[in-house]
C-alpha cells in the first residue's frame, strides 16, 4: 500500500485530494444514519449514482474545492472523511460541507478538518467569506465549526427535519479576519522557499 498524499496538515487531521480510489469508502460514510439525519437527507444513494456524482465532482474543479480528510495520528495517515467549499466566483464566497465517517466523530478530526479547509479557502484560493448550514439539533457540529473559526448569523426556521421533526438551520460564516491560525498553508509554502 502506498502513502497517501496530505497536502497540508495539523496535529489530527491532513487533507489531500479527492480520489477515485476512495469513491466506495466516500458513498459508504454518506449512506451512515447519522450523516443521513445531519445533511436533512431522507433516502440513501446506490453506489452507482454516487460513482457517477464523483466522475462529475471531478470534472467540476474550477468552482469547488474537495479534499479526502485523513486521520494524521495514524501511520500511514488514513482517510476519515471529506470536506468541500462549492464556490461562487462572481461573489469570491463559498458553501462549506463536511462529512466524517463514525470512527472519526468526536475526536477532534472534523474540527481541525474544517479549519484546514478554511485555510485553505482564505490563503490559496482567495475567498472573501465561507458559510454554511447545518440543522440546529446538530449541537456537536455547531461546536466543531465554532471552534474551527465559524460564527452564527442566523436562523432558517422550519427548513429541515431532524429525527422525523421540524427542524431550524443554523446559518454561519467565516471570513479571513476571523481566522484561528496558525495558518497551516502559509507554513508550507513558507517551508518550501
Amino acid at each position: 500500500m502506498h502513502e497517501p498524499i496530505v497536502w497540508i496538515r495539523g496535529e489530527r487531521a491532513g487533507l489531500g485530494p479527492f480520489s477515485s480510489n476512495l469513491v466506495d469508502l466516500y458513498w459508504q460514510w454518506e449512506q451512515d444514519p447519522g450523516v443521513l439525519v445531519g445533511y436533512g437527507r431522507q433516502t440513501p444513494d446506490s453506489l452507482e449514482n454516487r460513482r457517477e456524482g464523483f466522475q462529475h465532482q471531478a470534472r467540476g474543479t474550477d468552482d469547488q474545492l474537495r479534499f479526502t480528510v485523513y486521520d494524521v495520528t495514524t501511520d500511514p495517515p488514513t482517510p476519515a472523511g471529506t470536506t468541500a467549499v462549492l464556490i461562487d466566483h462572481h461573489v469570491r464566497t463559498g458553501e462549506f460541507v463536511i462529512q466524517l465517517g463514525p470512527a472519526s466523530r468526536g475526536n477532534g478530526i472534523g474540527t481541525e478538518a474544517t479549519r484546514l479547509t478554511l485555510d485553505y479557502a482564505f490563503h490559496v484560493t482567495n475567498l472573501r467569506c465561507v458559510h454554511l448550514s447545518v440543522l440546529s439539533p446538530n449541537l456537536a457540529a455547531i461546536r466543531a465549526y465554532e471552534k474551527a473559526g465559524f460564527r452564527r448569523i442566523g436562523e432558517r426556521r422550519n427548513s429541515g427535519y431532524w429525527l422525523g421533526e421540524l427542524a431550524n438551520e443554523t446559518l454561519m460564516d467565516a471570513i479571513p479576519a476571523d481566522f484561528p491560525g496558525p495558518s497551516a498553508v502559509r507554513q508550507a509554502v513558507e517551508s518550501d522557499r
